[in-house]
């Protein structure tokens, strides 16, 4: 009897035992709602981290930006490379640098682009030009055209007369400067001059090679351009000094402004903050390459513009600016008026209306 009741002890004893040692097996694995639980906080967290990038995606506005191979580009070269680094905000740019103004215009028309730099004239002509609604915002260039010749026969604006000059920007700033320039001087440009429109600065620099009697009329950096390859080219007269000559005699109060900024009207008023992060963008680079040359001309290089060499000298004499409000609208209302009154053709008929300038109020 005693040994049975030992044997029913012993065997309880190790029941309980068993299912102590059971109990903490199970306690040391989680279980399968746990795991589903700990997977979908996992989830929700990756959702949560892909919709931020997406709204920071969606916050960004892309903003496309056409600009001249010349004086206009370069002024833009530091935002440039703050762009293909990520370094401009909220802004996305994409940049186009064409040669010749018949290049933007039929993208400023169709809304391919959005922002440009444009001959002066050319934008007061598309803001005349139906169904095309621009605003100026700010003048990017004052000044940047010379006569040069391979020799010493120009002293005056006189000696251009009987002269063959080779030029570029037909129908643009540089034909209507010229010409004021000539007419102020007793010079008739239809025929006292041959005035030989080509369709890029490119080919004036090889007429220029070609012909050791030749005079142009050149901006920068054209002009170091054409001294790069003939030290003996030296610039002759300075536009911008003939043109201030010629405004005083005839009671004008006038600057000679070769290039402004423009914006398509649709884009400004669906994102106007992007604008003014343009606007303060823009005069940042403008500023940043009229203080570092050589800097600057080393990314003016990179940017296929013209070699940093030649940025490097040429970019002093290209009187690179960023004017806006009301001495923006002050100095190019002036020089359009200066230039309708000469021919109106060459503001597309008539004078911009005060809308024209972008918070010049």
């Amino acid at each position: 009897m005693k040994k049975k009741l030992v044997s029913a002890l012993a065997l309880m004893m190790s029941c309980v035992m068993l299912a102590a040692c059971g109990g903490k097996t199970v306690d040391q694995n989680p279980s399968s709602e746990t795991v589903k639980e700990t997977e979908a906080a996992d989830t929700e967290s990756t959702e949560e981290a892909e919709n931020t990038e997406a709204a920071t995606a969606t916050d960004l506005t892309e903003v496309k930006v056409a600009a001249l191979k010349g004086p206009t580009a370069m002024g833009m070269v530091k935002l440039m490379d703050d762009s293909d680094n990520g370094d401009t905000g909220a802004n996305q740019y994409t940049f186009t640098i064409a040669a010749t103004p018949d290049e933007v215009t039929p993208q400023i028309v169709q809304g391919n682009v959005d922002i440009a730099a444009v001959p002066a004239n050319l934008a007061s002509v598309l803001y005349n030009k139906d169904g095309v609604n621009v605003s100026v915002l700010a003048v990017n260039t004052l000044g940047v055209l010379y006569i040069v010749e391979n020799g010493e026969t120009v002293q005056s604006v006189e000696d251009l007369k009987g002269r063959t000059i080779y030029a570029s920007g037909k129908g643009a700033t540089p034909e209507y400067a010229l010409n004021y320039m000539l007419q102020a001087n007793g010079i008739d440009p239809e025929k006292d001059v041959t005035i030989e429109y080509k369709s890029e600065h490119s080919e004036c620099v090889a007429a220029l090679a070609a012909d050791e009697d030749a005079v142009a009329m050149l901006p920068q950096p054209f002009v170091t351009v054409a001294q790069t390859q003939n030290e003996n080219i030296r610039v002759a007269l300075d536009m911008t000094e003939e043109w201030q000559k010629a405004a005083e005699a005839n009671g004008e109060e006038a600057t000679l402004v070769t290039g402004v900024v423009i914006a398509r009207n649709d884009f400004i008023a669906e994102h106007p903050e992007a604008v003014e992060l343009f606007l303060e963008q823009y005069a940042a680079s403008v500023d940043y390459v009229i203080s570092n040359v050589s800097d600057a001309a080393q990314l003016v290089g990179n940017y296929d513009i013209v070699a940093a060499p030649v940025a490097e000298k040429a970019i002093p004499y290209c009187n690179i600016t960023c004017i806006t409000g009301k001495e923006m609208k002050q100095k190019l209302s002036s020089y359009l008026a200066v230039l309708a009154e000469q021919n109106p053709a060459a503001v597309g008929g008539a004078l911009p209306e005060d809308d024209f300038y972008y918070n010049a109020d």
